[in-house]
């Protein structure tokens, strides 16, 4: 079970937010590369970045912080991004920085024949974000509520040859209710690509139901506001995953 800490930006800063309100922002950190280095002491295997400004803009906007994170940790251990990804030329050069993937979200859902492009240029790098209330895949910042169900969009990125799936509750994301396990599991089970958990982790008990459930095909975990407000001790429940698979 692969436990991500995220580390979201917006104007540069590390910030959480609360059901994707980006009015409704925390700020943890004012420099994003020092956030990643604490991350990878403490343990983590794979790092999570978001650019928040860049997911409503519909452009890269926080590159220089992306790029001071990545110069950080070089090629210690793989870095995802999502936000603002809407075009091949940006997913090359996010990648020729040094990125090992990129996550496409609301222009997947708009663009299925962009992903599709993407997903063939770049095999191997392309993970799609399904970010979803009530089982409905939302787009735009979750501004917008479409009408497709997760796991048929699922199923068609599947087709399109994407890394694997993000699933994000959206209703529980920043609320530290607990993952909407049962969602989680239900897309995994209906996919062979690997699905990592979104949206609401709040404590090792957790981390503990997800390990139940690794074989289903729930790969890993995106970390957010309960690892930066200390309700979970991200080396303890990094610790605490090993040890339950190493007992399965």
């Amino acid at each position: 079970m692969l436990l991500i800490p995220a580390i979201d930006l917006k104007d540069g800063r590390c910030v959480r937010l609360k059901q994707g309100d980006m009015n409704d922002s925390t700020t943890f950190g004012e420099d994003p590369a020092a956030m990643a280095r604490r991350w990878l002491d403490a343990g983590a295997r794979r790092l999570h970045l978001v650019d928040l400004n860049g997911a409503f803009a519909g452009k890269p906007v926080n590159e220089p912080a992306i790029k001071a994170i990545i110069k950080e940790l070089g090629d210690e251990i793989p870095i995802q991004l999502g936000g603002g990804i809407r075009d091949l030329d940006t997913i090359e050069r996010y990648l020729d920085d040094g990125l090992s993937y990129v996550i496409i979200g609301t222009a997947a859902v708009k663009n299925p024949g962009y992903l599709k492009d993407a997903c063939s240029a770049f095999g191997g790098h392309i993970i799609v974000g399904l970010d979803a209330k009530d089982g409905k895949v939302a787009t735009d910042g979750w501004s917008k509520l479409t009408g497709h169900e997760v796991i048929d969009l699922g199923k068609k990125f599947e087709d399109y040859g994407v890394e694997g799936i993000i699933y994000t509750d959206i209703g529980r994301d920043g609320m530290l209710t607990g993952i909407n396990i049962e969602a989680t599991v239900k897309l995994a089970q209906a996919l062979t690509i690997p699905v990592i958990a979104s949206g609401g982790l709040s404590d090792i008990a957790d981390i503990e139901r997800l390990c139940a459930v690794e074989r289903e095909g729930v790969e890993g975990v995106i970390c957010g506001r309960s690892i930066y407000t200390g309700a979970l001790d991200f080396a303890a429940a990094q610790k605490r995953a090993d040890e339950l698979l190493a007992e399965s």
